[in-house]
């Protein structure tokens, strides 16, 4: 018996999207009547939401086999428009504080691709491990290690491209891309335990170096002093709020002065710099205190739960690889962003899913968020079926 049509859209995943745009609504409202621009952040946002529908509407009919077999033609395409990025003039790759991330694109705006290119390399990841796995029933260290190879090669190249922008936030996601996605490849843990152990040692010594012999790093790896700015800001941002901590020390001000209930929308009283797009949770902790800042971060843990159960719930391992690629994404970009707004963490200039102001940013979530409803519009044709 065939599925009513209505029961293949997966309104819950609607719904939360549609909260999460409210919410986007409210605080970039908000954050645009004392920010330093001029302009209407929220209508441009609204265009972007509206081009994410678009987006969703076209992915959704594609299925399973329609996704792999583009899935390399994407990743590749993703590949060659970063690589001319470092070769593309300034009039059609301008410099944008600092790095050079963005193509210009007429009637359009800024558009970055490394947005997308994460989508492109979940897809990727995902064709690999599920190639790799079907042709290797019997696993040994050999199939797995090559695997983690294969794996780590399709990383590297957008990585190392990205490094070069340079763009350390979207360096840093697509590393905990791969890391979740290889985690859960089946890859024996006689090989994951040992490269996670060398790479946490790797990660200590070199924060080590950072703050208590920086000079080591200077003269051996030519580090320049001013780069360790925000380690350092971060670490003591009083101590540097006039310059690399000032962006943390009125978030900090901001959520904290929030308290329980927040000030009340339109009531904000601290001003912070771009806080429409990477500190768009400083405006929800004061203006909506502890407990509007819980209800956001609870609609991502809804989010996420929702995308874990469509992973587990279908029978197609390159939909469930796809899933984890794109928990991994979103899990890490929360944890980042609401996590440097706070002061847990580094600032690295990754947005909040969904709410920052971004139109590359938000495009690309959607075009992920398109893959999992053709997951749920897919992976249940018929009533009692078992199949994909």
């Amino acid at each position: 018996m065939q599925n009513n049509q209505n029961t293949k859209i997966d309104f819950s995943l609607a719904f939360i999207i549609f909260l999460l745009f409210i919410c986007s609504c409210v605080a970039i409202y908000s954050a645009q009547t004392t920010g330093q621009y001029g302009e209407n952040f929220l209508l441009k946002q609204l265009v972007w939401y509206t081009a994410g529908i678009g987006i969703i509407l076209g992915v959704i009919t594609l299925d399973s086999d329609q996704l792999k077999k583009i899935s390399w033609y994407a990743y590749g395409f993703g590949v060659a428009l970063l690589a001319f990025l470092i070769v593309a003039p300034d009039s059609i790759a301008p410099y944008i504080n600092g790095a050079k991330s963005w193509y210009k694109v007429p009637g359009f705006g800024s558009l970055q691709p490394s947005e997308f290119m994460k989508i492109f390399m979940i897809l990727a990841l995902a064709n690999v491990i599920t190639n790799h796995n079907a042709n290797n029933r019997i696993k040994t260290i050999q199939s797995d290690f090559w695997l983690f190879l294969k794996l780590g090669l399709v990383t590297f190249l957008p990585l190392i491209l990205v490094m070069q922008q340079p763009d350390l936030g979207t360096s840093l996601v697509l590393i905990a891309i791969f890391l979740g996605m290889t985690f859960i490849s089946g890859i024996t843990w006689k090989i994951l335990v040992p490269l996670v152990a060398s790479g946490g040692v790797l990660a200590s010594t070199i924060m080590f170096f950072v703050i208590w012999h920086p000079d080591i790093l200077e003269k051996y790896l030519g580090v320049q002093q001013y780069q360790f700015g925000r380690i350092y800001s971060w670490i003591d941002p009083y101590n540097y709020q006039s310059s690399t901590g000032f962006h943390l020390t009125r978030s900090l001000l901001a959520i904290g002065s929030g308290q329980t209930t927040g000030k009340g929308i339109g009531s904000r009283e601290v001003y912070l710099p771009e806080s429409h797009s990477d500190f768009i949770f400083s405006i929800i902790g004061e203006e909506f205190g502890f407990i509007g800042s819980s209800i956001v971060i609870s609609l991502f843990f809804l989010l996420i739960y929702h995308i874990t159960k469509i992973g587990m719930e279908t029978k197609n391992p390159f939909y469930s690889y796809i899933c984890v690629g794109v928990i991994s994404m979103i899990t890490f970009h929360v944890f980042q962003n609401i996590g440097m707004t706070i002061g847990v963490l580094p600032i690295t200039g990754i947005p909040l899913p969904f709410i920052s102001y971004g139109g590359s940013s938000l495009l690309g979530n959607m075009l992920g968020m398109g893959i999992i409803f053709s997951i749920r519009y897919h992976y249940k044709k018929y009533m009692f079926s078992t199949d994909n």
